[in-house]
C-alpha cells in the first residue's frame, strides 16, 4: 500500500545543478530518483522542500514521496540504509518518516534557515564551502546593524532574482545576524518563513557593500524600499551558502 514519507537528507552541492531536475544537468532530485528506481518499480518523483541553486549545499533538506515499503518488505530504517549504499558520497539520507497523506515538504514548512560562510583569510581547504573575502577592512558591527534593519520590512523584491514568477515578494524574517566562528570564519545566519530566488546571496552581497563603506545605512534602506534589484549589491557565489534547517509543525 502506498504511503507518504518524508525523506530527510543532506548534500554537498558542489557537483550538482541544484535540487530540481533539469534537462542536460545533474541534480540532487535526479540522483535520488535514480536510487529509488533501483528499489521500486517506477517510483513517483519526490517533491522537495524548496529549490537550491547550482553549487549550494544543504545540511538539512526534506522531500516527500509516496512509496509502498510493505511490497518490498522494508522498514523506513532499512530503506534509509539501502539508499545510502546506492547514493554517491555527497548525498546522505538521515531518516525516513511516515507522515499523513496530505503532508507537503514545501508548503507545510514554517521556517527555513540558511547560513552563508565567509573566510576572512584565504583558505584552500574551504574553497568549495565558503567565500574567501576578496577585500580587507569590512566593518562586522556595521553589517549587523544593517542586518537588523531587515526586521523592519516584509517586501524583499529588491533581493529577488528578476523574472521570477511569484505571487508576491513578502517574507517574514525571524533571524538575521552575522556571527564570528572559530578561526577566521564569519557566518551570516538568516531565518524566514520563505525565501525568494537568490534572496540570501543578494542580501549578503548588499551587506558586504555596507560593511565596505560603499553603501550607507540610509542608502541601504532606500534600496529595500525601491523594490529594485538593480540597486542592491552583488550576488555572492553559491559555494558559501548552506540550507541548514527546515521546520514543520508535525516534526519535532
Amino acid at each position: 500500500m502506498l504511503r507518504r514519507y518524508f525523506i530527510e537528507l543532506s548534500y554537498l552541492g558542489t557537483h550538482y545543478h541544484g535540487w530540481q531536475i533539469q534537462e542536460n544537468a545533474v541534480t540532487v532530485q535526479q540522483v535520488l530518483h535514480e536510487a529509488l528506481s533501483k528499489l521500486f518499480h517506477s517510483p513517483e518523483l519526490s517533491t522537495g522542500c524548496g529549490r537550491t541553486d547550482t553549487g549550494v549545499h544543504a545540511r538539512q533538506f526534506y522531500a516527500h514521496v509516496n512509496l509502498d515499503l510493505e511490497e518490498r518488505n522494508l522498514s523506513p530504517k532499512q530503506l534509509m540504509h539501502k539508499l545510502n549504499m546506492i547514493l554517491p558520497f555527497d548525498i546522505a539520507i538521515h531518516q525516513i518518516l511516515p507522515v499523513h497523506s496530505e503532508a507537503h515538504a514545501r508548503f507545510d514548512a514554517t521556517k527555513r534557515t540558511y547560513e552563508y560562510h565567509i573566510s576572512t583569510k584565504k583558505n584552500p581547504f574551504n574553497r568549495h564551502l565558503s567565500l574567501s573575502l576578496p577585500f580587507p577592512d569590512v566593518d562586522f558591527d556595521l553589517m549587523n546593524e544593517a542586518a537588523n534593519i531587515l526586521f523592519e520590512y516584509n517586501d524583499f523584491q529588491c533581493f529577488s532574482k528578476t523574472g521570477t514568477q511569484v505571487n508576491n515578494y513578502l517574507c517574514k524574517i525571524m533571524k538575521a545576524q552575522w556571527e564570528k566562528w572559530e578561526g577566521d570564519n564569519w557566518v551570516f545566519v538568516i531565518q524566514a518563513d520563505r525565501f525568494l530566488r537568490n534572496m540570501v546571496r543578494a542580501i549578503v552581497g548588499t551587506l558586504l557593500e555596507v560593511g565596505r563603506g560603499q553603501m550607507s545605512l540610509e542608502e541601504y534602506r532606500r534600496v529595500i524600499e525601491s523594490k529594485n534589484r538593480s540597486g542592491a549589491g552583488w550576488s555572492v557565489p553559491p559555494e558559501g551558502l548552506f540550507l541548514t534547517k527546515i521546520e514543520y509543525p508535525f516534526i519535532g
